[in-house]
């Protein structure tokens, strides 16, 4: 597939549980560094997901945020998991949509004390609007288990710091009251992940957050009791929702005549008894356009050859891992040696097939292989 995926982040075990239940067709990426993503679709096939572990914190959950934004170019970064609530309106198990995001931990330290030098991130207005609007309309709801109450969704601040608050009367409670006094809730990753979509081109992110506990003592208790997953229920309820509505949108939202090529838009238009003849993105190799009355030969041991320059790159630049550049290799191992030997090169564009299922997240070599099996087929 060449449908840029929505990125979900999670910081504990049960967080990422609960959004991998609602995947299938899981299959694993191994980053170059370590990091193991999986990707698959939401029930339905209807929206392609990468799902990531960042672990607690901002500083971790903004270079894996980065990494995953960085391989997988997402239409969206959706951050899906549990925070103490801050306001006695807010109900355990309620739903808490980020308008904006608050690093609360900067500041400076002067002799009448320590004054605040605060960092927001907003959220971008389409997905703003999206999630208020699947929030009216109540169809998220349907996720829910069965016997669940639907619980309410609330849209305001989130406060994201270094450090788990379980006080209403402590220090750092008195100063997220003065300085973030309109927070709904309190968490330790959504100023990271919001960081490092922003230094991608602003790219929309949103954060989702279930509460577990009231940030007020009582959170042993309320964890006692079962809250974290009954809260994370809710909010991957309400997210996958939501990832579904961002995928919908962006597709109803290309202009007439518009074909999505590799992330890339390409528009024709004709009027009149005008046709449009010919239509691509980026072109890698060489292209024959006419009847095919009279077609150039082409070197499609070349072709080959430049596939695997292309695939040891990729490998290098850490785009695929080891593990897949290995079975990759061996694809086009077959591919070369079939594709002299088979009239049509059936052997070789079945194993080319393969090695598309091995690289599809890499648009680039997705491209190319493409064109290497069309030029396959028209030697039969």
């Amino acid at each position: 597939m060449n449908e840029r995926p929505v990125v979900f982040l999670t910081a504990l075990d049960l967080e990422y549980e609960a959004v991998r239940r609602t995947l299938s067709d899981l299959r694993l990426h191994r980053h170059a560094a370590g990091t193991r993503f999986e990707i698959g679709q939401l029930a339905g096939g209807r929206c392609r997901v990468v799902l990531g572990l960042v672990g607690k914190g901002n500083h971790p959950a903004a270079v894996l945020a980065e990494r995953a934004i960085a391989v997988f170019r997402p239409k969206a970064v959706i951050f899906v998991g549990v925070a103490g609530g801050l306001r006695p309106s807010i109900a355990l198990g309620d739903v808490v949509v980020a308008t904006h995001v608050y690093a609360y931990h900067g500041g400076t330290s002067e002799d009448d004390g320590l004054k605040a030098r605060p960092r927001v991130w907003e959220i971008a207005h389409g997905p703003d609007q999206i999630a208020r609007h699947l929030s009216r309309a109540g169809t998220w709801q349907r996720r829910l288990p069965a016997d669940t109450t639907p619980p309410r969704v609330h849209f305001g601040p989130i406060a994201a710091g270094e450090v788990v608050q379980d006080s209403s009367i402590s220090e750092q409670a008195r100063w997220v009251r003065q300085h973030y006094n309109d927070a709904l809730a309190i968490e330790m990753e959504a100023a990271g992940v919001a960081q490092a979509a922003h230094l991608n081109n602003a790219l929309p992110v949103v954060v989702v957050r279930g509460v577990s506990d009231r940030a007020d003592g009582t959170k042993a208790a309320t964890d006692g009791i079962r809250w974290q997953p009954r809260a994370v229920a809710n909010a991957t309820a309400f997210a996958t929702a939501l990832a579904e509505e961002i995928s919908r949108d962006e597709e109803q939202s290309r202009p007439e005549g518009a074909t999505e090529m590799n992330g890339s838009t390409v528009r024709n238009i004709a009027k009149g008894n005008a046709r449009v003849g010919f239509q691509a993105g980026h072109v890698h190799g060489p292209v024959q356009v006419g009847d095919g009355a009279s077609p150039r030969p082409t070197d499609l041991d070349a072709e080959l050859a430049a596939l695997r320059s292309q695939l040891k790159e990729a490998h290098r630049a850490g785009e695929v891992d080891e593990a897949t550049y290995a079975a990759a290799e061996a694809e086009v191992e077959i591919a070369t040696r079939a594709v002299d030997g088979v009239p049509g090169g059936g052997e070789a564009i079945v194993a080319l097939r393969r090695l598309r299922g091995l690289v599809d997240d890499v648009p680039a070599l997705s491209a190319r292989l493409a064109e290497v099996i069309v030029l396959l087929r028209g030697r039969s």
